[in-house]
């Protein structure tokens, strides 16, 4: 979930402390971005590694078989993730020092998904066939849990969650009968119902979600969702603008026709504006025009003319600037300043999802217990 805002500052009121505001931010990230397009990372050397902007590793102190594919970036000090073997971190202090939180007895739980409305407040998801699917909602900061849903249908299998503010969400299960299940809260998660099908358009043979960064199911704005899916002889974004009672699919190109290709990650800066990137997560595999752009809200995707060079499972706009935004997979993680158009490799370690904050505070999580944060 984005939660797009601002930080007043004394002096600064009205409309004319709003576009100081403003322009204070976008003229920092521009700094930022041009820092980081300048030199990069494989050529840094140490005289360029302490001014340019690059992925500081944070020691979260987890066992390296822990692999983080949830994230939800609150501040540049504030992050939660959430993966293997039950496990759900959270820091406030800008990654210096990390509580595990993960629940009670869900050791043996995978949990792909977490959103974090602030620093207590939290919803993660676990994934699997039937009841192995579950979602669990804190209050406070992760010291207690409360199960809030539990799958009873072996045939659904929930791979992503969203929420639209703080008291309104989905979450999304591969096809059942036919059709993506979608499941809705309107009470921040203490409670979820299981929408009607009849808005979902019918799914294609072996489409699915992919549960690879918690950025399958995205939403911007009161009402927006978009679901990504592969595994069939297509890639399609579905769209929903009714809090996912309707639904309309548009095909994506990017690579599809196996069980694993397809578009894995989406992120909205607006209604209008999207990214998505995937590609085929086989290991090895090349995995070209796996990024694709929309300026009208997913009716239409246009590839990029110069795509990230391989798979990549996660995706996420730089706040205060419209056409910056970082992609990241196993093999690096790449930026665009032309929203979407051309992409560029600017680091070689791996991670499966990216998350960034007004302020700036940009993270990423991965395998081997990997999580970063941007610093400049």
């Amino acid at each position: 979930m984005r939660r797009w805002g601002s930080t007043r500052r004394p002096g600064t009121t009205g409309r004319t402390g709003r576009r100081l505001r403003r322009a204070t931010a976008a003229a920092a990230c521009a700094a930022a971005l041009a820092a980081l397009t300048a030199v990069p990372a494989r050529a840094q050397g140490p005289a360029h590694q302490e001014r340019a902007p690059h992925w500081s590793l944070k020691d979260t102190g987890v066992a390296p078989d822990v692999r983080f594919r949830g994230l939800a970036a609150v501040s540049r000090d504030t992050a939660w993730v959430a993966g293997t073997l039950g496990t759900v971190l959270r820091t406030t202090d800008g990654g210096r020092t990390w509580r595990d939180v993960s629940p009670p007895g869900a050791g043996q739980l995978q949990f792909r998904d977490v959103e974090a409305f602030d620093a207590r407040r939290a919803v993660v998801l676990a994934i699997g066939e039937g009841e192995d699917s579950r979602v669990y909602r804190t209050a406070d900061g992760g010291t207690t849990w409360t199960e809030t849903f539990r799958n009873p249908d072996p045939r659904a299998f929930y791979d992503c969650v969203t929420f639209f503010d703080h008291r309104h969400g989905l979450a999304m299960s591969d096809p059942v009968d036919g059709r993506f299940r979608i499941l809705s809260t309107r009470d921040g998660g203490r409670s979820w119902t299981v929408l009607p099908d009849t808005g979902m358009p019918p799914a294609l043979e072996g489409e699915a979600g992919f549960a690879a960064s918690g950025q399958c199911l995205v939403s911007s704005g009161p009402k927006d969702v978009w679901l990504a899916t592969g595994g069939a002889d297509r890639a399609r974004v579905l769209h929903s603008a009714d809090r996912g009672r309707t639904w309309t699919a548009t095909d994506a190109p990017v690579p599809a026709g196996d069980p694993a290709r397809g578009v894995f990650a989406l992120a909205f800066r607006d209604r209008h504006h999207g990214l998505a990137v995937g590609g085929d997560f086989t290991p090895g595999l090349p995995s070209p025009d796996a990024a694709a752009r929309t300026t009208d809200g997913g009716r239409g995707w246009r590839p990029a003319a110069g795509p990230p060079p391989a798979y990549r499972s996660g995706v996420a706009w730089i706040p205060h600037s419209r056409t910056a935004a970082l992609a990241v997979g196993p093999t690096g993680t790449d930026l665009t300043t032309d929203g979407g158009r051309t992409w560029r490799t600017v680091d070689t370690g791996s991670y499966d999802t990216v998350d960034c904050t007004p302020d700036r505070g940009c993270w990423a999580a991965g395998e081997q217990g990997r999580v970063a944060r941007l610093e400049q």
